[in-house]
């Protein structure tokens, strides 16, 4: 790979140092490289818009967090161009790469030697009177939840057009194995391998006990019908773009036709991630 995209988080210091000695470096090794406007201005170098990155790079480099991260995956899935994330943030459980990591990973995409895994994605279809109203992509989760002052919330759920039950709860979250461990996670719901191909379905604080957390097959397809009156209550999409949502409001969430390929050092596996990040095996 030679023509190598890099975006960064917006505001922060760290790329900009990491980048004044980074892209001499890569130009060496011969690499076409496109950065983000904004990190651009930053270094007195030509810049390009975000969405424009993928369409001209062979991978991207992205410095930032899980939130960073999560931006950059939607808008190169389409393109199904791999991404390499440089932990800048906290727990960062997709941007695996340290910043005294960062050369040796950027040789491995440069010379080939990187893994790239296969990450599943949601569609969420927003559907108003009959009409499609909007539609979204995720990678961690798609949630509908209540404002903080608003009341339980009534959510009408089919799968495969089967009544499963009318969730009363504060929210509902359908996430992805990738989404596993981000806000399915504190609400209970399981850790599941990132390459299965699953989704979970797990309420949010719901008011009957036995209403768990389940996993279900990628080929559902999850009706959900907003039957309470809409009091502040909203569609987010990986906890990042939102929709208001009102009364009779239904989404289908099912399996994206894209996928995110995340670029993995070749050393690293899962089990590792969770011993670090989640302290797994640890007194």
């Amino acid at each position: 790979m030679k023509r190598v995209g890099i975006i960064c988080k917006a505001g922060r210091p760290e790329p900009i140092e990491i980048l004044r000695e980074l892209l001499p470096w890569l130009r060496e090794k011969g690499a076409e490289v496109f950065i983000d406007l904004e990190t651009a201005q930053s270094l007195n170098v030509k810049g390009y818009p975000r969405p424009e990155i993928p369409h001209l790079s062979e991978a991207v480099v992205v410095f930032g967090g899980d939130g960073t991260m999560l931006s950059v995956a939607r808008i190169a899935c389409e393109k199904e161009i791999p991404i390499l994330g440089v932990n800048l943030g906290g727990l960062g459980f997709i941007t695996e790469v340290q910043r005294t990591e960062i050369f040796d990973a950027i040789e491995g995409i440069l010379s080939g030697r990187s893994v790239v895994e296969e990450r599943l994605m949601l569609t969420a279809c927003v559907y108003r009177h009959g009409e499609k109203i909007a539609e979204y992509t995720a990678l961690n989760d798609v949630v509908i939840n209540k404002g903080a002052l608003a009341r339980i919330i009534e959510m009408e759920t089919l799968i495969d057009r089967m009544y499963v039950t009318s969730f009363r709860a504060d929210g509902l979250i359908v996430a992805t194995p990738t989404g596993s461990t981000a806000y399915n996670l504190s609400a209970g719901g399981p850790i599941l391998y990132p390459t299965m191909d699953c989704v979970i379905l797990t309420p949010i604080c719901p008011h009957t006990l036995t209403n768990r957390p389940i996993v279900l097959p990628d080929s559902v397809r999850i009706e959900v019908t907003l039957k309470s009156p809409a009091e502040d209550v909203f569609l987010t999409l990986d906890g990042q773009v939102g929709f208001s949502m009102r009364q009779n409001d239904i989404i289908v969430i099912e399996k994206s036709p894209f996928k995110t390929r995340l670029l993995i050092p070749h050393e690293r596996n899962f089990f590792q991630v969770l011993r670090r990040k989640l302290k797994w095996g640890e007194r």
